[in-house]
């Protein structure tokens, strides 16, 4: 299991996590798996617990949580220069938090089904462009296989063909770029996946990485 190749479905083997191996490391040392077992599942999250033997030569004891779906987000751009932000209550931390548009997808799904039908149905859109943004990203891999997907969205337009999910309480607020990239640098939007996605796009946006119609959209965002 390499970059870039879908997770199918999680796999015991004595390879687990020698397929990245660190670029300062001419023989990486991987983690080897003495027995396995599940403790919880669900149809979003399983809960495993390992014997292992860790690349120091030890033994350890490993909990990982695997996550059945991908996670997808979305980064939408405007006529104007601004983006979607949606704001809802997380239950992890009991705390209201501002986020781009993001949710899971189907492992056997192509990233970008998945992401539109988000945009959709938190934000209310669909776009006519789109463009990768970010793959493979790993957002927590000391204790979990979650595997994020983005991509940059423009040339809106109203769509619902996606009902909201019945747990969430969603708000939308349309906000310029810019102002979006302020709220990462101070602090008020503290969701990991959304602060990748905008420090990713203003990083391109920065380096004449982006197409002209986008970065001009952006910029005018600023």
């Amino acid at each position: 299991m390499g970059p870039g190749q879908p997770l199918r479905g999680f796999r015991d083997d004595n390879r687990f996590g020698s397929a990245y191996p660190h670029p300062m490391t001419d023989i990486p040392k991987p983690w080897r798996i003495k027995s396995a077992r599940t403790i919880y599942n669900n149809k979003w999250v399983m809960l495993r617990e390992y014997e292992t033997v860790a690349p120091t030569g030890a033994d350890a004891k490993y909990g990982l949580v695997h996550i059945h779906n991908l996670a997808l987000g979305v980064l939408p751009i405007d006529e104007d220069g601004h983006t979607m932000l949606i704001g809802q209550q997380r239950f992890p931390f009991g705390r209201y938090s501002w986020e781009l548009p993001e949710g899971g997808g189907p492992q056997d799904l192509p990233p970008l089904d998945g992401a539109q039908r988000e945009l959709s149905e938190e934000a209310g859109l669909k776009a006519e462009h789109w463009l990768p943004l970010i793959a493979d990203v790993h957002l927590s891999n000391s204790i979990t296989d979650e595997r994020a997907f983005a991509f940059l969205a423009w040339g809106l337009s109203p769509d619902h063909s996606f009902e909201k999910d019945s747990s969430e309480e969603l708000t939308v607020r349309r906000v310029p770029f810019a102002e979006a990239l302020k709220m990462a640098a101070s602090g008020e939007i503290t969701d990991g996946f959304s602060l990748v996605m905008l420090l990713k796009a203003d990083h391109l946006l920065r380096t004449g990485a982006l197409p002209p119609e986008l970065a001009k959209r952006m910029l005018a965002g600023s």
